[in-house]
């Protein structure tokens, strides 16, 4: 069927076997139309009365967003190689353009493109607008952990140890968990200081199952770049220096020289 105007008016032209099935169902389209444009319609007038108008990003925020995009390969691979997945940044660029790779087990690729989809769901507009709080945390947790765990996004219900230190993690409670990232967020430390808090506080905690650093980096993201204050993320060329300061951070040796090195080696700024 196409539609040709005839006469001023716009009608149905069937080029195929005509049936009542598909007339019916033609009917039904336009009619259902009709009913969400007159509901799209009241939903606006609703939203005038209450005053309410779309919010725009700051040019800051617009910045923030283009460099993230711009630079999503070299964040991915960053985190892949922090995860220990053996690959290349070719590979990384294959797998987010077209899905496929040679050599590479089925399992990491997964890990990757879960990446992929954590990025852009922080970037996108409205998530971007949102309050980075402990429900962003767990919708990010629950894209890294697809595929591999059911309920990857739900705090963690089972101990876990982590490996090459003796700091066992308590099992994290819910509301703790929340208040805590809450608390964070409204304290008086500058955004780039909250967000290694907000990092370090999920690595830590290992508040889900699996995948928490590359959730916290992420989660940590979101709050940066909702500030226009650039990004966060461990270069591998750091990465012994990283894993060794985070160890002494779980086990108290060391709290304060893994933020500075944060601050000073893993803070990407817009100048």
């Amino acid at each position: 069927m196409y539609r040709k105007r005839i006469a001023n008016k716009v009608k149905s032209i069937y080029v195929g076997v005509y049936s009542e099935e598909l007339y019916n169902v033609l009917l039904k389209q336009v009619k259902d139309a009709k009913d969400i444009k007159k509901k799209m319609r009241e939903i606006e007038k609703e939203l005038a009365k209450l005053n309410y108008s779309q919010v725009e990003l700051s040019i800051e925020v617009i910045l923030n967003l283009d460099f993230a995009r711009a630079n999503m390969k070299s964040l991915i691979y960053d985190q892949a190689i922090l995860e220990g997945i053996s690959t290349t940044f070719p590979d990384i660029e294959a797998i987010i353009d077209n899905g496929k790779v040679n050599d590479m087990s089925t399992e990491d690729v997964m890990k990757i493109i879960n990446l992929k989809h954590s990025w852009e769901f922080i970037l996108d507009k409205d998530v971007v607008l949102s309050p980075t709080n402990y429900y962003v945390s767990q919708y990010i947790a629950r894209l890294i952990n697809e595929g591999f765990f059911y309920e990857g996004g739900r705090i963690r219900q089972i101990p876990v140890n982590i490996g090459g230190s003796t700091y066992k993690p308590p099992l994290p409670i819910e509301n703790v968990v929340r208040d805590n990232i809450n608390n964070i967020i409204i304290s008086s430390l500058d955004d780039i200081d909250k967000a290694i808090e907000l990092t370090l506080f999920i690595m830590k905690t290992q508040v889900f199952i699996d995948g928490n650093k590359r959730t916290a980096i992420i989660f940590a993201n979101h709050y940066l770049i909702s500030k226009g204050r650039g990004l966060l993320v461990v270069p591998f060329d750091s990465l012994p220096e990283f894993k060794k300061l985070l160890i002494d951070y779980y086990e108290d040796y060391d709290t304060d020289t893994i933020k500075k090195f944060l601050k000073d080696k893993c803070w990407r700024k817009i100048n």
